[in-house]
């Protein structure tokens, strides 16, 4: 799993993060992909974020084709209410060489890594007590000034909700655009375009996101944040006596590549 490449500048993260939105149409009025969004539209646009945070929680799946024959994938549930998630992260690769999967742990500040090969020697190598998971703070950026694929994905996810909604005319003020109507998991949706060229899919019926695609800046792939089954989450923490810090032993994670 690519924890430290490719570097993706932080503020691609800030910019992706914006309010983005869709709703469904709901007229029999004729439309082209690319017209603008009615003002019913961004009614709807401005509190969808919001409704993601009411909601509580979602199922997601993140998926990253950042190099060729290279796809990570996130498959998790996300606490939009704390800002907490768990997923499982699997790198499969097209050449042959076996999936790299980690177990994920994350909030807003920190990261933990379960299922890291040589966990166990590393530990004992340092002198530490056994444990199943290393946590990390999330790296806001590297000495490079740019942060790892894995801590961009990873604060994507709980930013799609937000604790109040947006003024609608920032939608219909900003080249918002309505794209069509597609189906996500068997959920009618109609898409639409930001300003800023990502897309956002959105479920007709319960004005749900149902998923969010970008490209971020200086890259040449897709980020691609598919929601389902919209509700309440509990996520417990991976205990103390189960994690390493890898700050207050840094060793063990450089060694592990963390």
């Amino acid at each position: 799993m690519p924890l430290r490449r490719p570097p993706l500048l932080v503020l691609a993260l800030l910019v992706v993060l914006a309010l983005v939105a869709g709703c469904g149409g709901g007229g029999d009025e004729q439309r082209t992909p690319g017209d603008p969004v009615s003002t019913a539209e961004a009614d709807v646009l401005a509190g969808l974020l919001y409704r993601d945070f009411q909601e509580g929680g979602a199922d997601f799946v993140v998926t990253a084709p950042y190099a060729e024959g290279a796809v990570l994938t996130l498959t998790g549930e996300i606490d939009f209410a704390r800002g907490i998630g768990r997923a499982q992260g699997v790198t499969e690769y097209a050449d042959g060489r076996p999936d790299d999967t980690r177990t994920l742990f994350f909030t807003g500040t920190d990261i933990w890594f379960g299922d890291v090969p040589r966990l166990a020697e590393e530990l004992t190598a340092a002198g530490l007590p056994a444990a199943g998971y290393v946590r990390r703070p999330i790296a806001a950026t590297g000495a490079d000034g740019t942060a790892s694929l894995i801590d961009v994905l990873v604060q994507m996810v709980p930013r799609l909700s937000a604790r109040a909604e947006d003024d609608p005319r920032s939608f219909t003020e900003n080249g918002y655009t309505w794209q069509g109507s597609r189906s996500v998991n068997g959920e009618l949706a109609s898409v639409f375009r930001t300003g800023g060229g990502a897309t956002v899919t959105v479920a007709a019926d319960s004005g749900l996101l149902l998923q969010y695609v970008t490209r971020l800046p200086d890259q040449e792939f897709d980020v691609t944040i598919t929601l389902a089954d919209h509700g309440e989450r509990e996520i417990g923490l991976p205990a103390d006596e189960e994690t390493v810090d890898a700050t207050a032993h840094p060793e063990v994670a450089a060694a592990l590549g963390l």
